[in-house]
């Protein structure tokens, strides 16, 4: 038998009963004969109820104590699922993430996990016990709380993952695995049965939200196997995200179209045409922990050239302001800024071997009328930011133009694996 990672999203663990059905769910992997780790966020809404009464009593709350009370919520949750699996039967036992211990630095509200001893967790498990660990938190050297971050969850369920060499680490969510491209933009979007770690992590940073992308490059990193499935249904495989695995001429080029809503462009008009004048713009906007995104500049015409960048859009008037200042520093001619753009990308490994991947995606948005402001590249994902206005066309459009919608033709072929591949409750 195999020794299982669970973990459980906020809307899985929403309410009493859903808790209930959780602990039926686990019940049954553990009837099985698996070892069985559950790792569970705060109730839906909960992380953000705790944020904003910390927020009443101060605008700004010190990081510290607001890691103190955010941690709380998936404490909560942890002896509430411990009890439900009680009364099923089990044996059950909680620990917080100081009690296992995961350490973690000591960036408050964004700390980065730095060895978990397993020692309690092996030892809960080898005396029969389901051991239901914490999301979201650890504690630093000092024995502070500190909590991972938004979407901190399934980074702690890869971790211990990792740490404990899990067989399958099992992320359940409100859908059913990863799909294309958004259903609810794209009704013709179809699930993958397998993506690999390299699209998927390309597919959290353009703008997927099924996973944390930090849990992502956590599980790329260790060789941790991925599966994402649906917290309310009990069939299916859901999707297992893996290392790449043999190929077939068969396989689409491409596996998914993200978008990101939230980018705002930047430009930067007359620019001095001069060795550091990328770093004299950039640097102010880095300093400030502003994450840049796609960056063009210009080829130099009469000793200047126009620079442009693009940021999320929370940080736009900050980095807005921050540019007039480096504007008059250095002498350029205007600024200029956008908040009404998106970004569009398409992903997929088999752009490695296949050429003309750019030319089908661009010429399908131009029979559509869809100016292409910007452009980036990599190995596995072309990315063009546009106006907002045209998304869901362009999602429509390449999700058909790259034939999305249709089933791979042979699953053995595309997937690369067979069904002793999946591991199954029963």
């Amino acid at each position: 038998m195999a020794l299982i990672v669970q973990k459980f999203g906020g809307t899985s663990v929403a309410s009493t009963d859903r808790i209930k059905s959780v602990a039926k769910r686990v019940a049954r992997w553990q009837a099985a004969g698996h070892d069985v780790i559950v790792v569970p966020s705060a109730m839906a809404g909960e992380t953000n109820r705790l944020i904003a009464l910390a927020k009443e009593i101060s605008p700004s709350p010190d990081p510290r104590e607001l890691d103190v009370i955010a941690s709380t919520g998936e404490q909560v949750t942890i002896a509430l699922l411990a009890m439900a699996m009680h009364g099923e039967g089990l044996k059950a036992r909680s620990f917080t993430g100081s009690q296992v211990t995961v350490l973690t630095d000591s960036a408050f509200t964004k700390a980065r996990i730095l060895k978990i001893d397993e020692t309690r967790i092996r030892k809960a498990l080898a005396e029969g016990n389901v051991v239901v660990v914490a999301g979201f938190q650890g504690a630093d050297e000092d024995g502070n709380i500190t909590t991972l971050g938004r979407g901190g969850s399934d980074t702690s369920a890869v971790a211990l993952a990792a740490a404990l060499k899990a067989d399958e680490c099992q992320i359940y969510t409100d859908v059913d695995g990863v799909y294309t491209t958004d259903p609810r933009v794209e009704p013709e979007a179809r699930k993958l049965d397998t993506i690999t770690f390299e699209e998927m992590l390309e597919m959290a940073s353009l703008g997927s939200k099924v996973l944390q992308i930090r849990s992502v490059e956590f599980a790329g990193k260790y060789k941790v196997k991925l599966r994402v499935l649906s917290s309310f249904e009990d069939e299916g495989e859901g999707t297992l995200i893996t290392v790449e695995e043999k190929r077939t001429m068969e396989e689409p080029v491409i596996s998914g179209i993200a978008f990101n809503r939230d980018e705002a462009k930047l430009t930067m008009l007359g620019v001095p045409d001069r060795p550091g004048i990328a770093y004299q713009i950039l640097g102010p906007i880095a300093d400030a922990n502003i994450d840049v995104d796609m960056i063009i500049q210009n080829i130099g015409r009469d000793d200047t050239t126009d620079f442009s960048f693009t940021v999320h859009r929370s940080d736009y008037s900050k980095a807005l302001a921050i540019l007039e200042t480096v504007r008059q520093k250095i002498g350029a001619r205007d600024l200029s800024g956008d908040t009404g753009t998106c970004k569009v990308s398409a992903v997929g490994v088999g752009m490695r071997s296949h050429p003309g991947v750019a030319s089908k995606m661009f010429g399908a948005l131009a029979k559509e009328g869809i100016n292409l402001q910007m452009i980036s590249t990599s190995e596995i994902k072309i990315s063009v930011v546009i106006e907002e206005k045209y998304l869901e066309l362009a999602v429509r459009v390449l999700h058909k133009a790259f034939g999305l919608e249709k089933p791979p033709k042979s699953k053995l072929g595309l997937t690369g694996r067979d069904e002793t591949d999946i591991i199954t409750p029963s």
